[in-house]
């Protein structure tokens, strides 16, 4: 299987604060890798650092071919082959959904109007927002809103799908409709990894799931591990420390 994402001996460190040290995990294409753990045990640093959002002290990334650790990486190309999902949508709120989709297809793409306009349409119909093309954001729910942002990540046909919690700000109802989507993503083949505290659906999705703690890999495996964990620390995670 082509390795989409390759991490080797990844050390990370904002001043004295050790949040990475020595991460290392493959994810072939195709896969949908789950990263779980505790707030701090460093799962979403290692998320951006794959996004080259944040940068890194020693070890190696390689993304879609990209190098990152290299002073040749072509950020802008990494950046269309990689989309990313945070939990604050981060719409424009001045634009409507299409527009908000549809502009960096224009402005990082180069596609026309009426290009930009036939994607957006298609990405926002595949979120199931298709009625909602020429509303703004203020009149969305924090569910819609998320959609629309995993709509303009799609827009770009990335190869790889990041997403950082992206249910943490939202209702369980909401929670729900944005899972659908991305488990929707998930049966289409599409590369994804998710740093989640949804157990149930990482169990479901994952074709191999990370349990990170004080910056390590600690354990990690399929959705077996969820049921069986062979560490206290993945115990007791899963026991009552979410």
């Amino acid at each position: 299987m082509t390795t989409v994402v390759k991490v080797e001996d990844v050390h990370k460190c904002f001043g004295a604060n050790k949040v990475l040290n020595g991460v290392s995990f493959e994810v072939s294409k195709g896969q949908v890798v789950a990263i779980i753990g505790r707030s701090g045990s460093g799962k979403s640093t290692a998320l951006r650092c794959i996004d080259r959002l944040e940068s890194i002290d020693s070890g190696r990334i390689t993304v879609c071919g990209h190098a990152l650790h290299s002073r040749k990486l072509n950020l802008k190309k990494l950046r269309t082959d990689v989309g990313i999902v945070f939990q604050s949508y981060n719409l424009f709120p001045h634009l409507n959904v299409e527009q908000n989709v549809s502009l960096a297809l224009r402005l990082v793409r180069g596609k026309s109007r009426s290009q930009a306009a036939q994607t957006a349409r298609r990405v926002i119909s595949q979120v199931g927002l298709a009625d909602k093309m020429h509303a703004y954001p203020e009149q969305l729910s924090g569910g819609q809103q998320q959609r629309v942002a995993i709509a303009r990540s799609l827009a770009m046909e990335p190869q790889l799908m990041l997403f950082d919690e992206v249910t943490s700000a939202l209702d369980p109802q909401l929670t729900g409709e944005v899972l659908q989507v991305m488990e929707s993503l998930a049966k289409g083949g599409m590369t994804m990894i998710l740093v989640t505290h949804e157990m149930s659906f990482a169990a479901k999705v994952a074709d191999q799931i990370i349990y990170m703690h004080e910056g390590k890999v600690h354990e990690a495996g399929d959705a077996g591990i969820l049921r069986k964990p062979r560490t206290p620390e993945l115990q007791k995670f899963i026991g009552g420390g979410l």
